[in-house]
């Protein structure tokens, strides 16, 4: 099989699973069903693909990354900076230390460097694996933004670990000093160079922009390099590309606040990377079925234990990361207690429900099965890397128990969960609401006025600005209602919502209508299309 047919393979695979997720009568969590087209496509199919992990994280972890930092919540993200970092760096550290002895421990056979090697690829939690749990399990939003910023920033960190322990398994030497020095300069450097490239290049194109204009098709192309373009100047230069992924991601944000494209250009931008996150998401989880039948027949054999002993050894890992995590978690959140305290502030309540749902929620994914891949084949000595197929199985093992695991025990663990009301966010939104309608008032009033300066008919300028005002003016007017008032308000834009659904929807059946009687022609028919599929948005059909 070529590679376009597999290309294609893959991605009509995606497109079955998201059909049988959409009409199961149950709900799938979606990333084992693709995990089990995957593996069907390789035991019936005889579907093979040789994943290479370095051609693994160029194609697929840039973009996910990359959008992923431009749309987390960045206030979030700074707001629960130190419990993001007490788990992103102290868990990691903890997680491979602990897990890697106990491996040890349980598999005498395993040597302690690949031991930890192993603990090493397990510790970091995988934002895909976490964004796709999360589309069917209702997590909630702060602790949705923490599971996302801890899943990309830990990446950095284990893979160091990941380095320094298969360089002391192959020299058999280790030093901690270089370890974190090396960790420091991955770091420094992925983050600085994708802050670096992406606000050159946005500065760059705003230029470009000014001087000859913006096509929403070639700004959207752009933004599909940048990450690519962060990921591959930050590893020639041997630093992190996944820190410098994720870097862009989050300089493009705040780009994105001063306003300069066009609303063609986000609307078509949004759109497209909607398509590449599903794609490339799901395309993951089926690779990782698809490698499935292969990591099974290089386990095989009596040197790596029966069956049911392997069964167990994955089993053992689980419990132990969602204990050691459970722990961390706790530990963790004493701290957060204690300085709220330092600082006089008052001290949150969290239940028990939450504790275990974070546990819960540490899923593994695409980044453990890439980086547990990476391990050598051989020694330097030339014999084979001892225990290879046992921890690539091990670490295939984890990734599929945890995805089980969180979409099973998550829903009973988070159903009923009472959380304080988000009041200032509601609050926020109301003052921003308010603050854009006077601000359209003010400017619709501004040029009717240059518009009719000098015309005898300013009249129709007048009435021209009152119709345009009305909507605003309608909604300033409810924000000084009462609260009975603005139920009744409310009940009454629910209605008039519907009424004006239906309008658009006989509208663009009366178009296809002409379209089919071919009474209207393509451009015209596609323009006016496509002004009601944006009115429809508006009213969020």
């Amino acid at each position: 099989m070529d590679v376009v047919e597999m290309v294609l393979a893959l991605l009509l695979a995606v497109v079955v699973s998201g059909f049988v997720d959409r009409l199961s009568p149950i709900p799938l969590p979606l990333p084992l069903l693709q995990i089990s087209l995957g593996a069907l496509l390789s035991y019936a199919g005889g579907f093979q693909v040789e994943l290479h992990p370095d051609v693994f994280f160029l194609l697929f972890l840039p973009p996910l990354l990359f959008l992923d930092g431009w749309r987390i919540p960045k206030r979030g993200l700074f707001r629960d900076g130190w419990t993001i970092a007490e788990l992103a760096l102290g868990l990691v550290l903890f997680t491979v230390l602990g897990i890697g002895l106990f491996i040890h421990w349980m598999i005498a056979e395993m040597p302690l460097a690949v031991a930890f090697a192993l603990a090493a690829v397990l510790s970091p939690t995988d934002p895909i694996a976490v964004s796709a749990v999360a589309a069917r399990v209702p997590i909630p939003h702060r602790l949705m933004h923490i599971l996302e910023g801890e899943s990309l920033l830990n990446d950095a960190s284990s893979l160091v670990c990941l380095r320094f322990a298969v360089a002391a398994a192959l020299t058999g030497s280790f030093s901690i000093s270089s370890a974190a020095l090396t960790f420091l300069q991955l770091a420094v450097g992925g983050i600085a160079i994708g802050v670096a490239l992406t606000w050159a290049l946005m500065w760059v194109l705003g230029r470009l922009v000014r001087r000859i204009g913006e096509d929403p098709a070639l700004q959207t192309l752009v933004s599909l390099l940048i990450p690519f373009g962060a990921y591959l100047a930050a590893e020639h230069f041997h630093f992190s590309g996944i820190l410098a992924a994720v870097a862009a991601g989050i300089t493009m944000n705040y780009a994105e606040i001063f306003g300069q494209a066009q609303a063609a250009t986000r609307i078509r931008r949004t759109v497209v990377w909607d398509m590449v996150q599903f794609a490339a998401n799901g395309i993951i989880f089926v690779l990782l079925g698809e490698q499935l039948p292969g990591i099974l027949a290089g386990v095989a054999g009596p040197e790596n234990g029966s069956d049911w002993m392997l069964a167990v050894y994955v089993v053992a890992i689980v419990v132990a990361l969602g204990l050691l995590r459970l722990g961390w978690v706790w530990t963790s959140l004493q701290f957060t207690l204690y300085r709220a305290r330092l600082k006089g502030q008052p001290r949150p309540r969290v239940g028990w429900r939450v504790l275990v749902a974070t546990s819960l929620a540490g899923v593994r994914g695409a980044i453990t099965l890439a980086g547990v891949l990476t391990l050598p084949l051989v020694m330097e000595d030339g014999s084979p890397f001892p225990a290879r197929n046992l921890a690539i199985f091990l670490a295939m093992g984890v990734i599929l128990v945890s995805l089980v695991g969180a979409s099973v025990l998550l829903p009973p663990v988070l159903r009923g969960l009472e959380l304080p009301p988000e009041e200032a966010h509601e609050r926020e939104e109301d003052e921003a609401r308010r603050a854009a309608t006077e601000a359209a008032v003010k400017a619709i009033h501004r040029m009717q006025q240059q518009m009719a300066a000098g015309h005898a008919d300013a009249e129709l300028y007048a009435e021209a600005a009152t119709m345009s005002m009305e909507p605003y003016r309608h909604r300033l007017d409810g924000a000084q209602m009462s609260e009975e008032e603005a139920e009744r308000h409310r009940r009454i834009a629910g209605i008039e919502r519907k009424l004006r659904l239906a309008g658009l929807k006989a509208e663009r059946d009366a178009l296809f209508h002409l379209r089919r009687a071919q009474r209207i022609e393509d451009n015209t028919f596609s323009r006016l299309v496509r002004e009601i599929d944006l009115a429809e948005a508006r009213y969020g059909a």
